[in-house]
């Protein structure tokens, strides 16, 4: 097939990165991939020797179809999945391939569902994700094949034996919702325990990624049940239902990768383009709800102190941290961005010039007390001690009418607590008005 050729050359699997995983991680993978391995072969032993043995032309021809829709949806797919593929870190990495392969689950065997995820899993490694994360991939498919397993045996213990296995009344629907419940509960937790055991720096926040990405996979468990249900009654439906798909697919899973790209690779808080652009919108909605908004410009001090003591790498993970104990102390809904080198910004929503005070002193103090293990050369670590911080505070619309005169608000603020002893906070004071600008304010509105 022309289309599989030149994304990927063969690479050994000796030469693969899987065995440059920590021992935990590579024993726990191996085992994981064994396993379907186990569940492949007993599926395909079942469907020769069961009852029912053998596979329906029906069922043949409904693996083609869904084989064929999967493919087209990858392709046409292509190049949002290669970019969010590449921006993934230490979270799992979501896609909708859990349509097809759920929608195959209530149409047919488990040993054609198995074969349904292989070639997802392998036309995606060919043209979308490219051969150095192949041992990944491979334990994608199994994951995937383990939480088909567990599904399929929700759907039996529920009643729903023979295929299709699509709700039609109230009972066969919660066994539906609960067999997806359970193949997503068991995709989910089988990568977090990979991504836990091969990156020990991760947090556990870092590892369950976020909430919107799971609610992604939700819909598409939702239209893999839609999509089965089509298939088994009115199969001329399933092309019109690919254009919802592949709409859903840019306007669910492009917005994640543009918030990926926005973010700052170093510290996972925002990064300075999406910081500029985030704040006007900030303003202009305070504006129109005559709201507030406050603004913090920290910047770390004698941080360079680090960096030539320890090495640059152990400077970013000290950052990393000071990023990470930030966000712990904002509010939800504020916005941590690193605007410059050691220099991070707070965005305040609706907040008072107390409230930003507030979260001010409390930043302040973790910071100060803040205890960071850092590599330095070779294995070795060492432990540092306080990172103490200047904060410069400016509030909108008290300090500054304008995007720009709040950042310099703010930002001279901090010059203020640099030269003022460091370690402090400095709220900014309203900027003079501009020569000729008028100073009354105009009566009613």
């Amino acid at each position: 097939m022309m289309i599989l050729v030149g994304r990927s050359s063969w690479v050994p699997p000796r030469q693969w990165k899987l065995w440059s995983l920590p021992a935990a991680a590579l024993g726990y993978v191996i085992a994981i991939d064994l396993i379907a391995v186990t569940i492949t072969t007993l599926a395909v032993r079942a469907t020769m020797t069961g009852p029912h043995a053998g596979v329906t032309s029906s069922e043949w021809a409904a693996f083609a179809v869904l084989a064929a829709a999967s493919t087209l949806h990858l392709e046409s797919a292509r190049g949002i999945e290669r970019r969010r593929e590449m921006a993934a870190n230490t979270s799992p990495h979501t896609n909708l391939k859990c349509l097809w392969v759920f929608a195959s689950l209530l149409l047919l065997p488990l040993s054609l569902v198995v074969p349904l995820i292989a070639w997802s899993y392998l036309y995606s490694w060919f043209r979308v994700y490219g051969r150095t994360v192949a041992h990944r991939k491979i334990f994608s498919t199994s994951t995937y094949v383990l939480a088909s397993a567990a599904a399929a045996a929700v759907l039996r213990a529920g009643g729903l034996i023979a295929e299709p296995r699509v709700p039609t009344s109230f009972w066969t629907l919660l066994v539906v919702i609960a067999a997806a419940a359970t193949w997503w509960l068991v995709n989910y937790a089988l990568v977090i325990g990979a991504i836990l055991l091969a990156s020990p720096e991760a947090t556990a926040r870092e590892a369950l990624g976020e909430l919107s990405d799971q609610l992604v996979v939700c819909a598409g468990l939702g239209l893999g049940v839609a999509i089965a249900a089509m298939q088994s009654s009115y199969p001329w439906v399933v092309p019109v239902l690919m254009v919802t798909v592949l709409a859903l697919h840019r306007d669910l899973l492009l917005p994640q990768y543009q918030r990926a790209a926005g973010t700052d690779v170093k510290t996972g808080l925002a990064n300075p383009s999406y910081w500029a652009s985030a704040v006007p919108v900030e303003l202009a909605r305070a504006e129109t709800l005559r709201s507030t908004v406050g603004l913090l410009m920290l910047d770390l001090d004698k941080f360079k102190e680090i960096n030539d003591t320890y090495g640059h790498p152990a400077g970013d993970q000290a950052l990393k941290a000071v990023g990470e104990s930030v966000r712990a102390e904002v509010r939800q809904g504020d916005l941590v961005a690193r605007v410059g080198g050691d220099e991070l910004a707070v965005l305040l929503p609706g907040a008072s010039e107390t409230e930003v005070l507030e979260v001010a002193e409390r930043i302040r103090d973790r910071l100060a007390t803040l205890t960071v293990s850092v590599s330095t050369t070779g294995t070795q670590k060492t432990v540092i001690t306080g990172v103490p911080a200047s904060f410069g505070a400016a509030v909108y619309p008290e300090v500054a009418a304008t995007m720009d005169q709040l950042i310099l608000a703010a930002d001279n603020a901090l010059l203020t607590a640099k030269r003022t002893g460091r370690n402090t906070i400095v709220t900014a004071r309203p900027l003079p008005p501009a020569v000729g600008e008028r100073t009354d304010q105009p009566v009613g509105d």
